[in-house]
Formats: C-alpha cells, structure tokens, sequence
C-alpha cells in the first residue's frame, strides 16, 4: 500500500471531518433542523471511518511505538467525548458551543502532533 496516498486520504478526510463537525456543531447550538437530515447524521460515521483505518494503517506503516502517535490517539478520545458534548449532550446552547470550541482547539492540537511528530505540537 503506498503510504502517499494513504496519507493524503487520511488528512482529507480529517479535513472533511473538522469541517462538518463545525457545521454540525453550529447547528446544534443554533437548533436548526438540518442537523436532524439522514445525509448529515451518516456522513460524519463514514468519513470518520475512513480517517480512523488510514490513521491506523499509517501508525502500522511507520510503527506504532512513536510516542506522538499515542498522543494522537488519547487527543482522539478527548475530542470524540467533547465533539459529542457539543453536538448531542450539552444541555444549553452555552454548553454545546465551549464544547465545541474545544474540541476545535483539541483538533488542531492533533494536526500539530502529526505534523511535528511531537507530542508537544505546535508548542515543540
């Protein structure tokens, strides 16, 4: 499997996936309907998906025992519990949207992770 491409699969779909979180997100906060659609309750399953089995092809291609990679995958737990706060179990519009604002900040802490290969990301 050529890692370039799993690669490049893996952050498009991290791409699409902070995009629709924060659409989604913003629906949540501002209860619009949409965010009730078929289409927009399955697409995030998929695309997530697909970033979760490039993610862990890339972690075998290179060798999980990289430290920055655990981190990665504890920020994941963070941002998937937080996401779901924002999205689905904050009880008030304040709640679901400091949810969301960190689960944005977690997010971009993980893209700073991958691309300094550093658990400090962009602190490093």
């Amino acid at each position: 499997m050529d890692y370039f491409l799993v690669k490049q699969l893996h952050m498009s779909a991290a791409a699409l996936s902070i995009v629709l979180f924060i659409i989604r997100a913003a629906w949540s906060i501002t209860g619009n309907a949409l965010l009730q659609t078929r289409v927009v309750k399955i697409a995030p399953h998929v695309i997530d998906t697909v970033l979760l089995v490039c993610g862990v092809i890339l972690a075998i291609m290179i060798g999980p025992e990289q430290p920055w990679i655990l981190t990665k995958i504890l920020l994941l737990i963070v941002y998937i519990v937080v996401g779901t706060i924002a999205i689905k179990r904050g009880k008030t519009p304040r709640t679901r949207a400091t949810a969301a604002l960190i689960a944005v900040a977690v997010f971009a802490y993980i893209v700073g992770v991958a691309v300094n290969h550093d658990s400090m990301s962009w602190f490093a």
